[in-house]
């Protein structure tokens, strides 16, 4: 079980009530899974998002094959307007 930091941006952040907390988790999805529950302004921002490990997009790889190495940051990243 790897333990990191999420970082929140935006809307994410709004939602989430902090810029940044530790996690432990070993995917992508169960670390989704932890910090949205009893969250649901959160899990709806998290849903629309885009996310980095480490710097590195996830893209559209399945949250449970993205295996999140001891020390990772992961960055949720909301979709932005403006321009």
């Amino acid at each position: 079980m790897a333990t990191g930091k999420v970082r929140y941006w935006a809307a994410a952040k709004e939602a989430a009530g902090v810029a940044e907390e530790a996690f432990e988790a070993d995917t992508l999805d169960r670390l989704m899974g932890k910090i949205t529950a009893n969250r649901e302004e959160l899990a709806a921002v998290v849903r629309r998002s885009s996310f980095l490990v480490n710097g590195d997009p996830v893209g559209k790889r399945e949250h449970s094959s993205v295996i999140l190495p001891e020390g990772a940051v992961v960055e949720i990243l909301p979709p932005f307007a403006g321009g």
